[in-house]
């Protein structure tokens, strides 16, 4: 048994060190050290966290930490990055942002959601909600005064573009309504104290 495993070991490492598996799938980062045995590919530690959120998508093992059967192997020399690269991130629309491993988790996460449970990329001219000029849906707001998250409406329209603001999920009428051009939003998940933090600011006319 003990001679068995090292041999899978062996063979798990052959193809680890293939040029097209020295990065993260997902992300970029070098020297991925853990697996996805379902989509057959070789991601980061902080990537294989989100993978685990989508357990009947992608079942992650570690490389150095896990037992490996042969066969498990075979599947991982047949796949590999570089065909679920092809296969998954073949129609992504130029405009679509591709987060690198130096991004928050957030990005990463609606990147590897996007591609592996949405199949977003899998056929041309895909029409998605985020492409089709129009974009609604609940943020959570920090208060100005007591700093209580409340949940907010907000519409990102193309063709008027501009970014609503409703305080009611309900309300006919935007509390503020903001030019896309003069609209500026940036990751602050240190100034949020939050891990999905996202600071938007406006010029007021």
């Amino acid at each position: 048994m003990a001679a068995e495993d090292e041999r899978n070991k062996n063979l798990l490492q052959e193809v680890w060190k293939k040029k097209e598996n020295a990065m993260c799938a997902d992300c970029g980062q070098p020297d991925p050290c853990w697996v996805s045995c379902t989509l057959g590919t070789f991601i980061c530690c902080e990537c294989s966290e989100i993978h685990y959120k989508i357990p009947n998508i992608s079942e992650v093992k570690s490389i150095k930490k896990s037992c490996w059967e042969e066969s498990q192997i075979q599947f991982l020399a047949q796949h590999g990055n570089a065909l679920a690269k092809a296969t998954y991130e073949a129609h992504v629309p130029a405009y679509y942002y591709r987060p690198s491993y130096n991004d928050c988790q957030v990005l990463r996460e609606q990147w590897i959601r996007a591609k592996y449970e949405r199949k977003e990329f899998l056929e041309p001219k895909k029409e998605v909600l985020y492409s089709n000029g129009l974009k609604e849906g609940i943020l959570w707001k920090r208060g100005r005064d007591n700093e209580l998250y409340q949940p907010r409406r907000f519409l990102l329209s193309e063709k008027e573009r501009c970014l609503k603001y409703f305080v009611k999920e309900d309300a006919k009428e935007p509390k503020v309504e903001v030019k896309i051009d003069t609209v500026n939003a940036m990751f602050q998940t240190e100034k949020m104290r939050h891990s999905n933090g996202l600071q938007i600011t406006y010029l007021k006319h």
